[in-house]
């Protein structure tokens, strides 16, 4: 069956409420002893996400919405709960586990695009097929068509610092989706753009998820972008809330 194909059957089973669950936290807690004691950031999070869903998570700085990512791309460990993600309980992930998951499973975009300034575009796609040990001319191939997805095939061969901040955050996209992730998840994408740049990657953001049934989960203060979501929540006191 094509990729298309199976996209389409996902999209299906979504609108019957058969979709596989691609992330589950049940119970999710995270404390940090700091000089003047123990500060609970997260209080008892229980979230679904289906294949293809895409998640928007608004709140003010500081209630957590970054660390509740960072636990989901197995960057930081939850103090209390479960959190299952693409079948792995994460909780559980010694440290290489949890690097082949981040490796294979789960792509991420930052705020800051965290490029490699000594290499190209092209390179910088490449890399994370290259640490799995794919082939140099097979890496090479699949980060020339993420290039061309997201409109960049003209700048393959430039550094870091001779592309636009969009043009930088563009490359990061790419760069997460090289390892074909089931999960995306992007922390405050498009903090670091003005108004015209942020919109055209909130589209990007959008056509992915719709033509690629890609799961997303987005952390952002951008009501323009988290209200293009299916499913927006909103974070209040470490816990979430689904937005009207």
């Amino acid at each position: 069956m094509s990729e298309m194909g199976d996209n389409r059957d996902r999209q299906n089973d979504r609108m019957t409420g058969s979709s596989e669950l691609v992330l589950e936290t049940r119970g999710l807690t995270k404390n940090y002893i700091t000089a003047v004691g123990e500060l609970e950031v997260l209080r008892g999070i229980d979230m679904n996400v289906a294949e293809g869903e895409f998640v928007s998570i608004t709140g003010p700085s500081g209630v957590g919405k970054s660390t509740l990512l960072h636990i989901l791309g197995g960057l930081d460990k939850p103090t209390t709960g479960e959190v299952k993600v693409c079948g792995h309980h994460l909780e559980q992930l010694n440290d290489t586990a949890a690097s082949r998951y981040r490796n294979k499973e789960v792509g991420f975009i930052f705020q800051f695009h965290y490029l490699l300034e000594e290499f190209d575009a092209l390179e910088n796609v490449m890399m994370p097929l290259l640490v799995r040990g794919e082939s140099r001319n097979k890496s090479q191939g699949i980060a020339l068509n993420l290039l061309e997805e997201v409109g960049l095939t003209a700048r393959a061969t430039h550094r870091p610092a001779q592309l636009s901040g969009g043009e930088r955050q563009r490359v990061a996209v790419a760069r997460a989706l090289a390892g074909r992730p089931r999960l995306l998840i992007a922390d405050e994408p498009t903090g670091d753009l003005d108004g015209d740049t942020a919109a055209g990657l909130h589209e990007l953001l959008e056509r992915l998820n719709k033509e690629r049934d890609l799961t997303l989960v987005v952390a952002t203060h951008d009501m323009s972008l988290a209200n293009r979501a299916g499913t927006p929540y909103q974070m209040m006191d470490g816990q979430l809330r689904r937005r009207a």
